[in-house]
């Protein structure tokens, strides 16, 4: 039976539990209006790569990221456990950066539109493409399968990265940031690139080099040989129409 790593729990509690004291916080009024948000290319918004993923505007916005962060969490730290540190933090200041890096246009109308942007959807992103990339690339087979099941879950993800006005004419603008969607599933494609070759490797058995050999086996293979020669008979070369007389030939041996 398989050990969880303990941090495999421990991470995701404890970012969970950052999530709600924060959230509980913001409705006791200590981060109002943009404090703490991402505000594009502005100076006081460069708090937010800090603590915009642990702000969220509504309980049904905290609701909707507390599951996916804790299952991409647990996911992270239990089958990258050497790495999973380094990309959690570095994921989330590296995303937060790019994030405040985009220029808030509307793809719409053109103009500038500086959003508060919170939340740990950006978060979400990162783990999720990070999780799925790494086990590609590394074609470990352990690793591709959790990358299988991270696409099977969250693979709807990816309509995220655009702004909503591409797929239906809205009222008004979306409060969903597509910005820190794309930032998010950037910087974790990234850091699967940069991380392929750190933390667990494929494992190639010695049976797999071609130069194998060994004696018990092949003393097996010949022992096999010398007892079952009928194995490796060559059977008649036949005509399609001669295929039915050969059948009934057998038939007729078995009985």
């Amino acid at each position: 039976m398989k050990n969880f790593h303990l941090k495999s729990f421990l991470v995701p509690l404890l970012m969970l539990a950052l999530m709600w004291f924060f959230f509980l916080l913001q409705n006791l009024g200590f981060f109002p209006g943009c404090y703490g948000a991402i505000v594009p290319l502005l100076p006081e918004g460069l708090r937010g790569v800090i603590f915009a993923p642990l702000l969220h505007g509504s309980l049904d916005h905290i609701l909707g990221n507390s599951m996916p962060i804790a299952i991409l969490l647990f996911l992270l730290f239990e089958f990258y456990p050497k790495i999973a540190f380094k990309i959690f933090l570095i994921g989330w200041i590296a995303s937060g950066l790019l994030v405040w890096m985009l220029p808030p246009i509307d793809m719409i109308t053109g103009k500038w539109n500086y959003n508060c942007i919170i939340g740990a959807s950006g978060l979400v992103y990162m783990l999720a493409f990070f999780i799925f990339f790494s086990g590609v690339i590394r074609w470990n087979m352990k690793l591709l399968t959790v990358s299988l099941i991270v696409a099977l879950y969250y693979g709807s993800l990816i309509w995220g990265i655009f702004p909503e006005e591409f797929f239906a004419p809205l009222q008004e603008p979306s409060k969903i940031s597509w910005q820190s969607h794309l930032a998010g599933s950037i910087t974790g494609l990234i850091l699967a690139v940069v991380f392929r070759k750190y933390g667990e490797k494929k494992i190639k058995y010695i049976w797999e080099y071609p130069e194998y050999y060994n004696e018990r086996d092949d003393k097996l293979w010949q022992d096999y040989i010398l007892h079952h020669p009928e194995d490796f008979e060559e059977l008649p070369q036949m005509k399609p129409h001669n295929i039915w007389e050969y059948l009934d030939e057998i038939r007729k041996n078995e009985k």
